[in-house]
C-alpha cells in the first residue's frame, strides 16, 4: 500500500466517492420517517464538527498518508482524548448520515464498508505510530479506537 500508506488514502478517496454518489443509483431505497431523516441531517453535522476537531487538533502533525509525519508530536489532548481516530470516526458519522438522509440502503452498506476499512487503515497506522511515539502503547489502551466509550 505504499511506503507512507499512499494506496490506503487512494481506496478511501474512492470509497467516499461511491458513498458520495450512492444515492444516485437508486438501489435499495429505504423508507425512512421524517424523523429519522432529521436524524441523518445531525449525524452528518456531528460527524463534520468531529472530523473537524480533528484535523485542528492535529495542527502541524496533519497528514493526508498514515504514517506520521517526521519530528511530528503525539497528539492526546483535545478530541483525541475521546478517541484515537476523530477525522475517521467524524467521516464514518456523515456517512452514515448521509445515507439515513438519503434513505439508500446502498449508502448505508457503503457507510458500515467504510468503518471496517477505517479500522483496517488504522491498525496500519498504529503500528507505525507505535514505532515513532513510545508512549502510545499506554495511550492505546487508555483511548478508544473510533467510537467513543464503546471502541
Amino acid at each position: 500500500m505504499g511506503r507512507r500508506g499512499e494506496g490506503w488514502v487512494v481506496l478511501q478517496f474512492v470509497l467516499l466517492l461511491a458513498i458520495a454518489l450512492a444515492p444516485l443509483a437508486q438501489l435499495w431505497p429505504l423508507p425512512f420517517p421524517p424523523w429519522l431523516r432529521v436524524l441523518g441531517v445531525l449525524m452528518m453535522a456531528g460527524g463534520g464538527v468531529f472530523g473537524m476537531a480533528g484535523v485542528l487538533g492535529l495542527g502541524r502533525n496533519l497528514t493526508a498518508l498514515p504514517k506520521p509525519v517526521e519530528n511530528g508530536t503525539l497528539v492526546t489532548s483535545g478530541v483525541y482524548s475521546r478517541v484515537r481516530h476523530p477525522i475517521y470516526a467524524g467521516l464514518i458519522l456523515a456517512a452514515l448520515g448521509w445515507a439515513i438522509w438519503s434513505a439508500n440502503g446502498l449508502g448505508l452498506g457503503l457507510a458500515l464498508v467504510l468503518l471496517l476499512f477505517f479500522d483496517i487503515k488504522s491498525r496500519r497506522e498504529e503500528r507505525w505510530l507505535l514505532e515513532v511515539y513510545p508512549d502510545y502503547a499506554t495511550y492505546q489502551k487508555r483511548v478508544k479506537k473510533l467510537i467513543p466509550w464503546v471502541y
